[in-house]
């Protein structure tokens, strides 16, 4: 072996040993939380199924999301409020027992909507929107909101932070343009995969991503 190769398989063990170490040593935080960014979409009963597609219809899996048994479909519907519509919004399965319609704050302008803030499922005495689908249209009386910032959570998971499903906490960002999320409420199941969920526009002011990691402010 020459030299020149000596050297070379030298550099290369370092970077190997280097990289092995680096591996090993450096453990993932325990408090850290992966983060889930969300767009407008909507959650759809089987009447209002019918009503857009056709009696019957199916909706058709696309990938799955973060929650289990969660997942995106491959059908998108037409918003349409008193000052405009917004397209191509998709929609999440399974089928639910009411419709429910999630917006960003922004979207409220071009539609010409009041959509208060609520938790997934906290329905009664929000406003309604009218949905367009290829078959037909469904005109809601409620279930128009902006999601409550939350974190997803197995209830194990939850005792190991030290809190309880319906608590409300702090959640801390950290980089350039880092702060502080408040009012963001625990949502602890048997079922649940862990996650900070938030919704676009909350993300980007945080300059936050699908790949950050937040932690809850103790």
């Amino acid at each position: 072996m020459s030299a020149h190769e000596e050297v070379l398989a030298l550099l290369l063990e370092v970077i190997k040993n280097n990289t092995s170490s680096n591996d090993s040593t450096v453990p993932k935080d325990p408090e850290e939380i992966p983060v889930g960014v969300s767009n407008r979409h909507a959650h759809l009963s089987q009447s209002d199924v019918d009503k857009l597609f056709g009696t019957g219809y199916q909706l058709t899996k696309s990938k799955d999301l973060s929650q289990p048994g969660q997942y995106a479909c491959k059908e998108t519907l037409i918003l349409c409020g008193p000052k405009g519509s917004i397209e191509k919004v998709r929609i999440l399965g399974p089928v639910r027992r009411s419709t429910q319609v999630e917006v960003l704050a922004s979207d409220s302008y071009k539609l010409g909507v009041h959509p208060e803030v609520r938790l997934s499922g906290d329905l009664e005495g929000t406003d309604g929107i009218t949905l367009v689908g290829p078959r037909g249209a469904s005109m809601m009386s409620k279930g128009l909101i902006i999601a409550k910032r939350h974190i997803h959570m197995h209830c194990k998971e939850a005792k190991a932070f030290g809190v309880s499903d319906g608590q409300v906490v702090a959640v801390e960002v950290c980089g350039n343009r880092g702060g502080v999320y408040n009012h963001v409420e625990i949502r602890a199941t048997e079922n649940s995969a862990i996650e900070f969920h938030v919704d676009m526009e909350e993300a980007n002011a945080m300059g936050i991503n699908g790949f950050s990691k937040v932690k809850i402010k103790k």
